[in-house]
């Protein structure tokens, strides 16, 4: 099976080489790993202690910046060196002042993940969620290096309790500690003879209260919401902005509508202003101090999780496809939540429908009725509020959790 394995990532990189060919983010990804001994140890100082921080991509960092802060403040003596497999992380944080030095995880084998780790000498290492690799795993074992899952989530339909998954199995066992999200996940590690873990929670829920604290203020929407309320549509996918194009002719006209889409490529965005019709602006060819302006459409990167803080009902994309996307950036300003129905693996998802916080709806007349059901009755959005802010200080913490277990198991 090591054999299979090995043959598996040596073909997936290899796919990806001929990807990058044609394809941006697949040549990031081959251009970043090139020459990768020679860049690291040019750029590593002799006698320094480290910590190795590892996340697949630019959302487990998010998920993750909060331990990653903490364990800056725990171990002030230690570099920190941040890791990523995918250029979506890689480019968007190789500046990061968190990080001490930021690189690409070599691919997986015997000889890259001992080269690596020789190089590296971390004192420790924490991969956030998932991303296991066989051989890191293994060497970090055999050198006797602590390597911690933070925010992991496990359910029975994974490879790793499968009766033909026993090769994937032995990985948790050689991972030195667990911090999971819920309880289902330590009662299936439990079960499966995994007893090196803890619930601690998600530390998402840390992430999005921490950055609620302090928000980004944004002028620009401001002066475009005015004395309005505001519906923002956010990561929004074509099956998505059907339904929003559809809801705007009937939405109440003192409602003004912001829709973000998950791609900002220049095709996506003008197929957008099209279906969206004459009222919609663009961000970028906007005139800021235009207050007529209805819908505006955010053709930029990094805005959607600071315009959250001036919504007064949310819409989350990607309900209709492999799922949705972040509904916690919303949640913690307490906005109503609707969302298509494809949620089901999304553990805040399906507890804030449960509470009734957040609503699942299939297709345009459902978004319409929720929408006009959430408008008009009276005190419902009050409540709603109330609802998602208790959740978000429910389910805070994580990060305190984990630290006080490092300080505890030195």
């Amino acid at each position: 099976m090591t054999l299979l394995y090995l043959v598996a990532v040596k073909l997936y990189a290899f796919a990806i080489v001929i990807a990058s060919l044609f394809n941006k983010k697949a040549a990031q990804w081959v251009s970043g790993r090139k020459n990768w001994k020679s860049k690291i140890a040019s750029v590593l100082k002799p006698g320094e202690k480290r910590l190795l921080f590892h996340c697949a991509s630019f959302g487990e960092f998010e998920q993750g910046k909060p331990v990653l802060e903490a364990l800056k403040n725990h171990y002030p003596q230690h570099k920190i060196v941040l890791t990523f497999f995918s250029p979506s992380g890689y480019e968007n944080k190789k500046n990061d002042p968190l990080a001490d030095y930021v690189f690409y995880l070599p691919v997986d084998g015997p000889f890259n993940s001992k080269n690596f780790i020789e190089l590296i000498q971390p004192e420790m290492a924490f991969f956030v969620k998932y991303d296991f690799w066989h051989y890191y795993i293994k060497t970090f074992k055999d050198k006797k290096i602590p390597v911690y899952f933070v925010s992991s989530i496990f359910r029975p339909t994974q490879i790793f309790f499968q009766w033909y998954g026993k090769f994937f199995d032995k990985m948790l066992r050689r991972v030195t500690h667990f911090f999971v999200q819920n309880q289902g996940s330590l009662e299936l590690l439990y079960k499966n003879s995994i007893p090196q873990v803890t619930v601690t929670g998600d530390t998402r829920f840390d992430r999005v209260f921490e950055a609620s604290q302090h928000p980004k203020p944004l002028p620009e929407i401001e002066t475009f919401k005015g004395k309005h309320k505001l519906f923002v549509a956010g990561s929004t996918w074509g099956a998505d902005e059907q339904l929003v194009a559809a809801l705007i002719p009937d939405l109440e006209s003192d409602y003004k509508i912001i829709v973000v889409p998950h791609e900002i490529k220049e095709t996506k965005i003008s197929k957008l202003k099209i279906l969206l019709g004459n009222e919609a602006i663009r961000y970028t060819e906007w005139d800021k101090k235009q207050t007529s302006a209805r819908i505006l459409i955010i053709d930029n990167m990094g805005m959607l999780a600071s315009i959250y803080q001036y919504a007064d009902l949310v819409y989350i994309g990607g309900g209709f496809g492999k799922g949705i996307h972040n509904i916690l950036e919303a949640a913690v300003y307490g906005t109503p939540i609707i969302f298509g129905p494809k949620y089901k693996k999304f553990r805040e998802a399906d507890e804030l429908v449960h509470w009734k916080g957040a609503f699942s709806i299939n297709n345009e007349r459902g978004l319409r009725d929720k929408v006009f059901e959430l408008i008009h009755e009276p005190g419902r959005i009050d409540k709603i509020k109330e609802i998602n802010t208790r959740y978000i200080n429910n389910n805070k913490g994580a990060t305190n959790l984990i630290i006080n277990y490092l300080k505890m198991n030195p």
